[in-house]
């Protein structure tokens, strides 16, 4: 009962942060768009974003991309740590890894941005309440009968969560190798966190599929509990980036 208040605490008071910040930028959150079969998703969160692009009919993966952002007057500033079509294409790093895009956008009810190269309305999915949204890197995993810890590198894997918008990312932020993606929605309550698939960059066998953890938060970390997509048993702690 004791860990349920707690929980709940933590849930107003991360709900109450979200709202300042939805306040402060008017992009926080997700956004999504469609034309025909063909959907995108923007996260932007904490000062990161991730911009995705797939086929959940056909359950093709597009691409996604993603960084640090700033947005101001209008402009929405991009530093690029990540992008699957310049790194399949093997474009030189120089040319756009640590590199800054600029796009036009303006928000309110909807969102409208050349983000994805043409101008287009988006729509908002949410604002980034919850107390999972943010951006977590896997900081351990168990071992045996230990959790191996791991500090950040430069090789790392992400989870950016919005309100209701998940997605995680193996990047390495110094070569641009990227090594994998999946995401869609998922859900948060009582001890349980459940992952709905929408895209997954390994195959379109995943997409579909709903993913049950047991989950709780233990001095800040976030302790994920359950079966991978490939029915593995796992066992991972998560941890704010702060960077």
């Amino acid at each position: 009962m004791k860990r349920y208040l707690i929980l709940s605490l933590l849930t107003i008071c991360a709900t109450s942060l979200r709202i300042q910040a939805y306040q402060a930028d008017a992009l926080a959150g997700a956004w999504h768009t469609q034309q025909g079969d063909i959907e995108q998703t923007a996260v932007f969160v904490d000062g990161y974003v991730s911009h995705s692009t797939y086929d959940v009919k056909n359950k093709t993966f597009v691409a996604t991309r993603g960084g640090t952002y700033s947005a101001t007057g209008g402009k929405l500033t991009i530093t690029w740590q990540y992008d699957t079509e310049k790194a399949a294409n093997e474009t030189p790093i120089n040319t756009w890894l640590g590199q800054s895009s600029t796009f036009a956008y303006q928000a309110g009810t909807t969102l409208t941005t050349d983000l994805s190269g043409s101008n287009a309305a988006w729509q908002r999915i949410d604002g980034n309440e919850g107390p999972m949204a943010g951006v977590w890197y896997m900081s351990g995993r168990m071992q045996g009968d230990e959790i191996a810890q791991r500090t950040l590198q430069d090789r790392r894997t992400l989870k950016i969560l919005s309100g209701k918008r998940f997605q995680w990312v193996a990047i390495n932020i110094k070569t641009g190798q990227f090594s994998g993606t999946g995401g869609g929605t998922y859900t948060f309550g009582n001890g349980k966190y459940t992952e709905n698939i929408d895209f997954f960059s390994r195959g379109g066998d995943r997409v579909g599929m709903s993913l049950p953890f047991d989950d709780q938060i233990i001095d800040g970390q976030w302790h994920h509990t359950g079966k991978s997509s490939a029915g593995d048993p796992m066992h991972e702690v998560w941890s704010r980036l702060k960077e």
